[in-house]
């Protein structure tokens, strides 16, 4: 059978289950990725289980998104990792080396291989012929432990590129016209697979910014075959040993299939405030900017930099404009420096902050309320950027580029008609600097024995998390719409994700972006439900928006659907997901409604459908539920932690679904 880039993949790497779309399988993890925004519960997760070493190929730990020290907090986290990687045999890539995506491309990103990170884009490491999966970091941890990372089967979805990307026009508009033709959740249960001539045009790092936003799609990952362009990648990193060819078949089939007209895109940008609020540069022309931001996971390259500097090279930017540039890893800020890029930037005005996150994780660089902040950024949700009331677009380095230098949202194509610019073509270096300093290798195992945590003060323990019981009454919190992110339930920014390593404290954020209230009244009510529309939980990772709403008592949410990240970081935290089998009974529920659920573990284990009577005038609706029987074991036990800590003390069989 003729197989496709994704197909053989999953082949070489299952463990167990049938390849067929929907149903659960397990992969074999060589790789994972953790970041020190989400890496601090991992590390803590790996003291929960008892980990005594890890048994990936390689595991590297990050410090890309909280690098700002305005106090001791993010230094102690920084410092906590950094003794988790050396008692757990784990790469530590030090504060300011820079962000993850690009980092672990350049360094450890071998084609062929099967990465979890514990941070949604992840799937960016696709575009070295990666099948690479953002999950919650209980799913990590136990990947670093040697378990294998359940999925459900996805289908794969070929992209055909023809044609040639036209002057002005880079891999951001690629992507940007996949969300404008699909939203934020066209991609769920699905791989999206790039194939076809088109390919020819793009290079390694072209397909990472595409590979990137695939999570703006809701795609369980994005996949690139493995061709000339990876091989010139490797070779340029000094890695070309690492390369190995994998294409799909001649006359593979998709489960569905589409072509993009590379020849035909045009400039996009995202409107506040989502990432499928695409339209064309042009409709968009002439609105003011305040502020524009060029680096980030999304477009990182030294392509994407060389080009604004291109750009700006002579000019001086609005005196109106905010204008910063986050390089993406050292390594690219040595190159922009060596071939002059960064004195270009400067010259123009550019403030040049150090290789990491920063501003799209809301982690310094927000932008004033009322004005425009145009980034490179793979996110816009509401908040996310630090600024409760922001208007952030995203859009290609080179929109960007002509934008700082107007003062107003500009074409890149009509900038160079009225500057008679042609389209900048920066030669890069065939060689890479190759900068290994600020990546620690592991200890060696008998120089692990006996490395203690280092936990400072704002470093707390995973809460205890208690079984699900058999009947709940669960008073409604709150009835929310559709597409509400991750950000809106555990906020980004320097307020809150200095807690990131402290539950407690970090619960008093809990939905504030929804309802400032949240925190206080769900303390007070104790088990709690809330109800969501469409797209529930989409955006970052970041178990945090399941484990503080649990702390806080959340027992339930009932939703329309799930983005598929937060569903199954739910299920681990032993929150249980059910979703509406008429979509309009979200409509009927209010928030002073109390909902009652009897008999749930015999019927979670014989039926798919259960019964939820609305105390306060009688009506009863019906709810779904899509665990598999493994998954319902975790809900029952009340998460994954407690599951492993009675799987230990029953000598390895914990109470399973069939016991109910």
């Amino acid at each position: 059978m003729a197989r496709t880039v994704t197909r053989k993949l999953i082949d070489e790497h299952l463990v167990s289950g049938e390849p067929i779309a929907g149903e659960e399988i397990a992969l074999h993890i060589d790789q994972t990725l953790t970041q020190d925004a989400t890496g601090t519960v991992v590390m803590q997760e790996l003291e929960a289980i008892g980990l005594d070493r890890a048994r990936t190929d390689v595991s590297v730990q990050y410090v890309d998104h909280n690098l700002l020290q305005a106090d001791e907090r993010n230094a102690e986290d920084h410092e906590f990792l950094r003794s988790a990687a050396r008692r757990y045999g784990l790469w530590f890539s030090k504060p300011g080396n820079g962000v993850s995506h690009p980092t672990h491309m350049q360094r450890f990103g071998v084609p062929g291989a099967t990465m979890a990170g514990s941070d949604s884009h992840t799937c960016a490491a696709g575009s070295l012929g990666m099948l690479a999966i953002g999950v919650g970091g209980l799913e990590v941890a136990l990947a670093i432990a040697g378990e294998p990372l359940y999925v459900r089967m996805p289908e794969v979805w070929g992209v055909r590129l023809v044609g040639r990307l036209p002057d002005w026009v880079s891999a951001k508009d690629v992507v940007l016209e996949m969300l404008r033709r699909h939203g934020v959740d066209g991609g769920f249960g699905r791989v999206i697979e790039y194939h076809g001539p088109g390919l020819a045009g793009l290079s390694a790092m072209d397909r990472h910014v595409i590979a990137n936003m695939g999570a703006e799609l809701g795609a369980t990952t994005t996949v690139f075959p493995s061709d000339a362009a990876v091989a010139d990648f490797l070779r340029s990193e000094d890695r070309q040993g690492a390369f190995r060819e994998i294409t799909a078949d001649p006359g593979a089939l998709y489960d569905v299939t589409e072509e993009i007209d590379l020849s035909e895109l045009e400039p996009l940008i995202a409107r506040p405030s989502s990432p499928g609020n695409v339209v064309p540069v042009r409709e968009c022309a002439g609105e003011p900017v305040g502020q524009v931001v060029v680096g980030s996971s999304a477009n990182p390259g030294l392509r994407d930099f060389a080009v604004v500097a291109a750009m700006v090279d002579g000019r001086q930017t609005c005196d109106s404009v905010s204008f910063d540039v986050n390089p993406s890893s050292r390594q690219i800020f040595e190159d922009m420096t060596r071939m002059g890029a960064t004195f270009q930037l400067i010259a123009a005005g550019a403030r040049i902050h150090q290789a990491g996150c920063l501003g799209c994780i809301g982690m310094g660089q927000a932008p004033a309320v009322g004005q425009n902040s145009l980034r490179t950024f793979p996110r816009n949700f509401p908040g996310r950027s630090g600024t409760a009331e922001d208007a952030v677009w995203l859009c290609s380095p080179e929109t960007a580029a002509a934008s700082a230098l107007t003062g107003v949202i500009t074409d890149p194509r009509e900038f160079a008609r009225d500057n008679h610019l042609t389209c900048p073509a920066p030669q890069l270096p065939a060689e890479a600097s190759v900068n290994t300093a600020m990546l620690v290798a592991p200890l060696s195992a008998e120089e692990a024995t006996g490395i203690e945590l280092v936990k400072g003060n704002n470093i707390s323990s995973l809460p205890d998390l208690s079984p699900l019981p058999d009947a709940l009454d669960l008073p409604v919190l709150l009835v929310m719409g559709d597409d509400v992110s991750t950000d809106e339930i555990s906020p980004a920014g320097a307020r809150a994700l200095p807690y990131r390593s402290n539950i407690p404290k970090l619960a008093e954020f809990t939905f504030t972006r929804v309802d400032e209230s949240y925190p206080a009244r769900a303390a007070e009510a104790g088990a709690h439900a809330v109800v969501a529309g469409n797209n529930y939980g989409q955006g970052s990772s970041r178990e945090h928006a399941a484990i503080t709403p649990r702390y806080l008592g959340l027992a339930i949410v009932i939703a329309r659907s799930y983005a598929r990240i937060h569903w199954q970081n739910l299920v681990n935290f032993g929150v249980l997901p059910l979703t509406f089998a008429d979509p309009g009974d979200h409509d009927r529920i209010q928030p002073s409604d109390v909902l009652h659920l009897t008999d749930l573990h015999s019927t979670l284990v014989r039926s798919k459908e259960l019964t939820v009577t609305c105390g306060n005038n009688d009506r009863a609706f019906t709810v779904t539920h899509q665990l598999s029987p493994r998954q319902i074991d975790t809900i029952l036990a009340g998460g994954r932690i407690p599951q492993l800590t009675e799987q230990r003390r029953s000598g390895g069989r914990a109470r399973t679904a069939n016991d109910a």
